[in-house]
């Protein structure tokens, strides 16, 4: 099992969208800035059959940090959330 870096996806998106690797990575760049924005913003971002990232409050909680016993106090606050549309869950299990 392998795994795709943003150098990979940079250089698939130069290949078929016929792009300069500059062009695919600036490209790439404003994509995920866009989507970190719009998340920061309070906002969903919906991508049509890929699916919706949103953000989230997690409850803060104590933890105990291993090998000590020391405990930790973790704070309310806000985390990204991925939830996969119909199309990718369907191409993911396939």
């Amino acid at each position: 099992m392998g795994r795709i870096t943003k150098k990979d996806l940079v250089e698939q998106v130069a290949r078929k969208a016929h792009l300069t690797k500059r062009g695919a990575s600036e490209a790439v760049d404003v994509f995920l800035n866009e989507v970190g924005r719009s998340l920061s913003k309070g906002d969903e971002v919906l991508l049509s059959g890929f699916g919706t990232f949103r953000r989230i409050w997690m409850e803060g909680k104590v933890v105990k940090i291993p090998n000590s016993e020391q405990t930790v106090s973790i704070k309310r606050h806000r985390v990204p959330k991925f939830t996969a549309g119909k199309k990718l869950r369907r191409q993911v299990t396939r």
